[in-house]
């Protein structure tokens, strides 16, 4: 397979995205009464876990088929066979999202904990040294929850945390300016999955670009999939990198790369991560390599002192801008 790293074209790019950046721009001039008026319907959801430390770590990915939730699922194996405490917030529906590809079947979610329809215990999955939380429906219903709703959200949070070290959320595509996922949080770490084809690059910039302009996020944390080696991993990250930071003043950060291994795709249809079951396979050790880059990256910028508190702040935040912008729109 040949990969043209060598004919990204930064001035292409760019200028790809002109009408996005003052679509965006335009989009984000809502009133500073407004946004106090959000704030203060927000409260409810501020106070959660003050003194949690839960690394908040979301997985995203600029178009399907780049492997994320393959990264996910293996990241959170490694990470889980280093000692950590680690949980998985799923974002995606079914089909082909991290449940399924586990064969695990979700009777329960987040949203039905949160109505009262079951105890947390029931939405929990159990994952191979990690447990699994369904959150899609609970994302797309975060709007509409009322304040007894919202207040036991609050509860299960706290609970669900409590001393877990590093929380990876698989995170839904974001298809349009109303979607709403952990990647949109400020203060949450962004892992971006990536790979090495044109459009791949291409797709990764735009997203990069949507989220620095939407959220003000100037730092990123790359990891390169599906690459024959080392080498071409760095070729791409380093063109993106250059962009980024000349175009958008952005600090991109370069975790480590995947390669293209059968014993991966065989382990996919064993719904195992290859960590599990090919251990000794060059994508399990570069997934174990990816582990401890993050947790180094994780001493490193202590960014989230109020844990998953901050990540729920922040999403509301970014669901009352939608709602005022809305309604400037009519």
């Amino acid at each position: 397979m040949h990969f043209d790293v060598d004919e990204l074209q930064v001035d292409a790019l760019e200028q790809s995205f002109d009408d996005e950046k003052t679509a965006l721009l335009s989009a984000s001039q809502v009133t500073a009464q407004q946004r106090l008026g959000a704030d203060d319907q927000a409260e409810g959801l501020r106070r959660l876990l003050v003194s949690n430390r839960t690394q908040v770590i979301t997985l995203v990915a600029g178009k399907p088929g780049m492997g994320r939730t393959s990264v996910t699922l293996n990241l959170a194996a490694a990470l889980a066979g280093s000692g950590r405490d680690v949980l998985v917030l799923d974002e995606n529906p079914a089909p082909h999202n991290l449940t399924d590809s586990l064969g695990l079947f979700a009777r329960h979610d987040l949203l039905d904990v949160v109505q009262g329809k079951c105890q947390l215990q029931d939405a929990l999955l159990p994952g191979k040294g990690y447990a699994i939380l369904p959150v899609a429906r609970l994302m797309r219903a975060l709007e509409k929850l009322n304040h007894a709703e919202q207040q036991h959200l609050e509860k299960v949070l706290s609970e669900v945390s409590g001393g877990v070290d590093v929380m990876l959320v698989d995170a839904a595509m974001l298809t349009g300016h109303a979607a709403v996922s952990a990647s949109l949080a400020s203060g949450v770490r962004v892992l971006v999955v990536m790979d090495a084809t044109a459009s791949g690059i291409t797709e990764s910039y735009s997203l990069i670009k949507r989220l620095a302009l939407e959220n003000a996020r100037l730092r990123f944390e790359i990891v390169v999939n599906k690459v024959p080696d080392e080498q071409v991993a760095r070729l791409v990250f380093g063109n993106m990198e250059k962009v980024a930071r000349s175009k958008l003043a952005a600090r991109l950060e370069y975790l480590g790369c995947i390669p293209l291994d059968d014993r991966l795709k065989r382990a996919t249809q064993l719904a195992r991560s290859v960590v599990e079951a090919y251990p000794a396979s060059s994508s399990a050790k570069s997934c174990m390599a990816l582990s401890q880059s993050v947790l180094q990256m994780t001493m490193q910028h202590d960014e989230m002192e109020g844990g998953i508190s901050q990540m729920m702040k922040n999403l509301i935040r970014q669901l009352a801008r939608q709602h005022d912008m809305a309604q400037i729109a009519c």
